[in-house]
């Protein structure tokens, strides 16, 4: 329904493109006011603009998730503006290199973890402090297939999204009893920015990777976000601690 999220507040993370845009604009789409947050102000600006043309609420705060400082400015934020937090969307990452593990340079690998694991780790931190003291809130985390599986060529991602999922798994059951969901969702390439950049590097392997999913085709965007935004609604409220595969089938193959 349209108006499901009335009255919710909702901050996603890198949704200035992309995965988190998308989820941004369903998330107003339903009803819910939208704290829009990334390092990329002009495309943070920019959901910001189409959330509000079509009648929406949202603000937009510039935010590193691998910066503690910035991170908790950004919660201030959220509480500041809209007085509440009901669903934190921790979807900021990066890609990082694609080479073989005994050539990756040890800069670029805590980099990527320090975006897409600590980052993570940061965000839920503080969310999970302000849905205590509410006594309610649901979370969802970005993982990815590779957080499931073993992708050759691509450590430092694989690990970061392996991580999330392991917090993921123990905060859902940490806060179980206290009001607050925590799940990931593990899709599989979806045609974003930076997947599209993936393309670009891999060459002929893009058609390869097509065909090793059951369903023949990439994922888009909007078929994560409606995944991320049922996984916040009242019809997922058994659902936590879950790590959900949005791939087409791939995990199963």
């Amino acid at each position: 329904m349209k108006n499901d999220f009335e009255g919710k507040v909702a901050l996603v993370t890198g949704s200035a493109s992309g995965l988190g845009r998308a989820t941004a604009l369903l998330f107003a789409e339903k009803g819910a006011k939208v704290v829009v947050s990334d390092v990329a102000e002009e495309g943070g600006l920019e959901t910001v603009r189409l959330i509000t043309s079509s009648g929406g609420h949202a603000s937009f705060i510039s935010c590193d998730v691998s910066n503690e400082h910035e991170v908790i400015q950004l919660i201030s934020h959220t509480l500041e503006t809209y007085g509440q937090l009901d669903f934190g969307v921790n979807n900021a990452g990066i890609g990082g290199l694609m080479t073989p593990t005994h050539l990756y340079p040890s800069a670029e690998f805590e980099k990527v973890m320090s975006i897409n694991t600590n980052g993570v780790f940061l965000c839920m931190r503080e969310e999970l402090q302000v849905m205590l003291e509410q006594g309610f809130g649901s979370i969802v985390n970005v993982s990815s297939v590779a957080g499931l599986a073993g992708f050759p060529n691509n450590l430092a991602y694989s690990a970061s999204k392996h991580a999330v999922i392991g917090m993921t798994k123990t905060a859902g059951l940490e806060y179980a009893r206290k009001g607050i969901r925590v799940n990931a969702v593990c899709p599989v390439f979806t045609i974003t920015p930076m997947v599209t950049e993936m393309f670009e590097i891999i060459g002929d392997q893009k058609d390869k990777l097509q065909a090793s999913i059951p369903m023949k085709r990439f994922g888009q965007p909007e078929e994560i976000a409606e995944t991320i935004v049922w996984l916040c609604s009242d019809a997922a409220s058994f659902v936590t601690a879950h790590a959900m595969p949005i791939d087409g089938g791939f995990m199963a193959g």
